[in-house]
């Protein structure tokens, strides 16, 4: 189970990366980020390849919390327990963060695009929560990846050792997730949300 857990986070890592990229794009304004993932849709809204992201999503979630429980008891260590908590969080947040994309293309007949993104990150009082949801989403991928690479690694890169290189991922993380809010809320002056979107906040 921990082999294709590995397997199914390391497809899904490297379609993180790339969404991660698209967000650090919104710095450059909506329009950017847009036309952005527009080019990456060509790849992962094609048939084949959303299937195959959802269905290593659904074995990522479900070996994951198979994982968690199986290990939170005996997990010693900061590392290995952040890399059990962060996993869990991913876990909860991937059901959520599909289920609202799924509905908004379904459902509500929305390009689920920056402007359903952020929608509810740029309105208050909904900002209260999409705030920490989003903040703990990125924090939590770079703090699963600083355990597993603590874990796995086991001499020092150009003097660096393990630890720190740990340490590194983690605030680079956190940097990331600075720039990434940036982005997606106008470097915090807010957005304006088209009206199409305004469904989504009740305004």
């Amino acid at each position: 189970m921990k082999q294709v857990h590995y397997a199914s986070g390391l497809f899904i890592a490297a379609f993180v990366t790339l969404h991660l990229v698209n967000h650090m794009i919104a710095l450059s304004g909506a329009e950017a980020h847009i036309a952005f993932m527009n080019e990456l849709r060509n790849v992962y809204r094609h048939p084949f390849v959303e299937s195959l992201l959802q269905a290593a999503v659904a074995i990522q979630v479900i070996s994951g919390i198979r994982l968690f429980f199986r290990k939170r008891k005996t997990a010693a260590g900061s590392w290995e327990k952040l890399q059990l908590w962060s996993g869990l969080y991913l876990a909860f947040f991937f059901m959520a963060h599909i289920t609202a994309v799924l509905a908004g293309r379904s459902v509500l007949k929305l390009d689920t695009n920056f402007y359903f993104g952020v929608a509810g990150l740029n309105s208050f009082p909904l900002n209260l929560f999409f705030i920490p949801y989003y903040a703990l989403a990125i924090m939590s991928f770079f703090a699963h990846v600083a355990a597993i690479h603590h874990s796995k690694v086991q001499g020092s890169v150009l003097g660096v050792k393990p630890e720190t290189q740990s340490k590194i991922i983690l605030g680079t993380g956190a940097v990331l997730t600075l720039l990434v809010f940036c982005g997606l809320t106008n470097y915090f002056r807010g957005v304006e949300i088209p009206e199409p979107y305004r469904v989504l906040t009740g305004k």
